[in-house]
Formats: structure tokens, C-alpha cells, sequence
């Protein structure tokens, strides 16, 4: 069974997966039951959060307003990739958003106070500072999603519709991967929280547009390299029978879980070798 290592390279039994879990749990309720003490204030945050990502949806409507296919695709099916990725981000966003303040941590020493507390570092820098407001976001991307379910023509088979729930997980546990990843890569470069926006906040960005509007390279990338294309472009080129980007076989549009767990663990792989180089600021 797996042993989780620790930054000085001792290991510890797989019971610390379960702590680690008890530990984001309780950290999070923590800043919870903070948010609500002010339940104004969280309110204005979440609509503001709403808002703020629904203008990338009206961005695309005013596209539309011009043209009435980009790359191929009509309106509702790009709802649809929007919806997918919008809910997808959201959801690991809200879950671990907060890796992204982990460079600001190593450069001030204050990982240090994390790293003598009993509990798995990365839950903590997970859980630390909870911000329930991003619900603002997947509530956006629900709606979206919503919409484009109810407009857009699909012959509905049971594959297709349980790929639907599949995708939407596989696609939030990617995204959690490559929050992770670019957050182990801040231990070596401190300033590169914007570089890790680029493939997060970027990602999503990107998938809410067809991959015909890219460059192939881009895509290949995406494909091969940094899966992204797996959290909506191949399973939704299956749902809306779409010619597939690169001209994958089929079967690849159920390959999302498998995605979502390499991703996971190479990106669990990447935390470590992070943690092991982390030495404090000296002081």
C-alpha cells in the first residue's frame, strides 16, 4: 500500500490519507462558520464572483451576435463547453483554490508553522482560507450548462448520459491536479503564482472555446502534454457527436477517469519532490 513521505523523506502509513481528509474537513468548517458570521458580506462576495465570471459567457454572446458558428460550432454547443469547464474550474477551484497563495508562503517562512503542526501539509495549504464565495462560480457554470442542455441537439443514449457525470468529475479532478502541480512548482520559483494562473485560470479560459479555433500544436499540447482537452473536448465531441480533435479514436472520450488519476498522482509525485527541496527562508 502507499505511504505518504514527509519533506525530511520519512514515510507514514496510508491511515494519513484519512487524517488528511479529517484535517481539510475541519479546516474548512473553520472558514465556513467565519464566512457566515458575516452572511452580508458573503452574499455581495458570491454575486460579485457570479458576476465576474459570467462576462467570459457574454463575451461569447456578443461573438454570436456576428457570427453564427465559431470554428464549426453553434451557440449551444459552446454553452455547452463552457458550462462544462465553468462547473469543472469551479469545483476544484473552490475544493483547493488556495494553493495558488502557497510561493507567498515559502517566500514570508510561514509554510514553516504548517509543517511542525500533526497533519498532511498539503490539506492544510489546501483548506487555508476556504472561500465559500466561489460557489459564485460553479453556480454560474451550472446555469450555463443548464441552458445549453436545454437548446442544444443531442441524440441522448445512456452512454452519453452517464458520461455526463463522469466528465464533470474527471474534469474538476484534473483541474485539481494542475493546481497542485503548479503549486509544488512554486517551491522552486516563489514569483510563478501567475505562471500557474496561465495553465489554470488560462486552462479554463481556453477550453470554453472549441478546439477548431486553435492551432493544432496548441491542441496537441492539451492533449498530450497537459491533458486539459480531457475535461471537455473529447467527451463532449462524443455527446454531440463532433468530428474528434486530431482525429482521436472514440474510445478516448471515456478516458477521463483514467486522466483524472494519472494526473492526481503525478501531481501527489510533484508535491513531494516539492515539499523534500522546501528549506525555509533561513530566518
Amino acid at each position: 500500500m502507499a505511504e505518504t513521505a514527509h519533506a525530511d523523506g520519512r514515510t507514514e502509513p496510508p491511515g494519513r490519507v484519512a487524517e488528511g481528509l479529517r484535517t481539510y474537513r475541519l479546516i474548512a468548517a473553520m472558514w465556513i462558520r467565519s464566512t457566515m458570521a458575516y452572511r452580508t458580506s458573503f452574499a455581495l462576495t458570491t454575486f460579485g464572483n457570479f458576476a465576474a465570471t459570467a462576462l467570459d459567457f457574454v463575451a461569447i454572446l456578443l461573438m454570436f451576435s456576428r457570427v453564427d458558428a465559431l470554428g464549426g460550432w453553434s451557440l449551444a454547443e459552446v454553452a455547452f463547453l463552457y458550462g462544462v469547464s465553468g462547473v469543472c474550474f469551479g469545483l476544484a477551484d473552490l475544493a483547493i483554490g488556495s494553493m495558488e497563495r502557497l510561493g507567498r508562503r515559502v517566500r514570508d517562512g510561514t509554510l514553516d508553522t504548517l509543517l511542525v503542526r500533526p497533519a498532511p501539509v498539503l490539506a492544510q495549504v489546501a483548506a487555508d482560507r476556504f472561500a465559500l464565495r466561489r460557489l459564485g462560480r460553479v453556480a454560474q457554470g451550472v446555469l450555463v450548462l443548464g441552458y445549453a442542455l436545454t437548446v442544444v441537439d443531442v441524440d441522448w443514449t445512456v452512454a452519453k448520459l452517464l458520461l455526463m457525470p463522469v466528465m464533470l468529475l474527471s474534469g474538476a479532478g484534473i483541474f485539481c491536479a494542475v493546481f497542485v502541480a503548479a503549486a509544488a512548482f512554486q517551491f522552486v520559483a516563489q514569483d510563478a503564482s501567475e505562471v500557474s494562473n496561465a495553465f489554470t485560470y488560462g486552462g479554463t479560459t481556453m477550453l470554453q472555446y472549441p478546439p477548431t479555433v486553435f492551432a493544432l500544436d496548441l491542441v496537441r499540447g492539451v492533449t498530450f502534454v497537459m491533458p486539459l482537452a480531457f475535461v471537455n473536448w473529447l467527451p463532449a465531441s462524443y455527446v454531440l457527436d463532433r468530428p474528434y480533435p486530431l482525429d482521436l479514436p472514440q474510445w478516448v472520450a471515456f478516458a477521463p477517469p483514467l486522466v483524472a488519476v494519472a494526473c492526481c498522482a503525478l501531481a501527489g509525485l510533484a508535491w513531494r519532490a516539492g515539499l523534500r527541496t522546501y528549506r525555509s527562508t533561513g530566518s
